[in-house]
């Protein structure tokens, strides 16, 4: 059974006149795993999710399973506020060589506990595939609690959470009731969450310094708390600036500022504020990306 731990990207989606571009896509991936990341998590939030269509999807989770080629692994986004969306989409995944799936907390229609459970119980009873549950209040509407992970968590197809909550009590909450890995889902808390028993990051700045935050997971890994305070420290204010304006759009600016222009954004997101780009590009000065 698949081992998270470490630094994984959740990557952008690049495009280029409105259209998926798949040259930049496979670029991308080549420089993620050059870097030393330690898996590709492809169609999240971060890869526009809501707004490709299912052919886009899926070709994404497709070009990226075959451009890693196993080097490391990969975890399709594959949520869907339609169970039997997810279905569709978490079965391609399998069909094409995905490791394992993220599948989100069906959004907008705000289930019961009981609801969430049974969603996620009908992926894993349909589809033998790993299956990487996450949690995102922010975005969902929806909180999965404690009980209800450890609940799912019985069964051996879901291997870990992406905690995105905020919360260090949540998260502390879940260990108690049950051994699910848990990788953080904010980069700004992977280090307490590595603290309390999280196995490293989804990481969204991972796309733009896939070194660094793999090498802070590392650290925080070998329990190098010190060192890794003080990379945490030195990140900390340009994770944050990524957020000014939403995700994705913070970190697609700082890809241009850094000369790896991942293109569009799709409507509803649009382009980062003249402020926003401003704080992103003294941060970026200060850490050197920028001169």
């Amino acid at each position: 059974m698949l081992n998270l731990r470490g630094a994984l990207t959740a990557m952008i989606t690049p495009f280029n006149g409105g259209k998926l571009d798949e040259a930049r896509l496979r670029e991308q991936i080549e420089y993620q795993i050059a870097c030393g990341i330690d898996g590709l998590v492809p169609v999240g939030t971060t890869g526009e999710s809501p707004t490709v269509d299912f052919a886009e999807h899926e070709k994404i989770i497709r070009i990226t399973v075959e451009t890693a080629a196993k080097r490391v692994p990969v975890i399709a986004g594959t949520g869907a506020n339609a169970t039997t969306e997810a279905l569709e989409l978490h079965r391609f995944a399998k069909d094409v060589g995905a490791d394992a799936c993220l599948s989100v907390n069906p959004y907008y229609n705000k289930p019961t506990q009981e609801g969430l459970y049974r969603h996620f119980m009908t992926l894993a009873d349909k589809i033998d595939l790993p299956i990487v549950l996450y949690n995102i209040p922010g975005r969902t509407g929806i909180t999965m609690t404690p009980p209800t992970v450890a609940r799912l968590a019985q069964n051996k197809l879901f291997i870990a959470i992406k905690e995105a909550t905020g919360s260090l009590d949540i998260a502390t909450e879940i260990r108690t009731l049950c051994d699910i890995t848990i990788v953080s889902g904010d980069d700004s808390l992977t280090l307490p969450l590595m603290s309390i028993g999280a196995t490293g990051v989804i990481s969204v700045l991972s796309n733009l310094m896939p070194a660094e935050v793999a090498k802070l997971a590392k650290l925080a890994e070998t329990q190098k708390y010190t060192e890794a305070a003080a990379l945490h420290r030195r990140l900390f204010p340009l994770t944050k600036a990524l957020f000014v304006d939403g995700n994705p759009v913070g970190i697609k600016a700082a890809m241009k500022l850094a000369g790896r222009d991942t293109g569009d954004l799709r409507l509803p997101l649009w382009e980062a504020s003249e402020g926003a780009r401003k704080q992103l590009a003294t941060e970026m000065i200060k850490l050197g990306i920028l001169r």
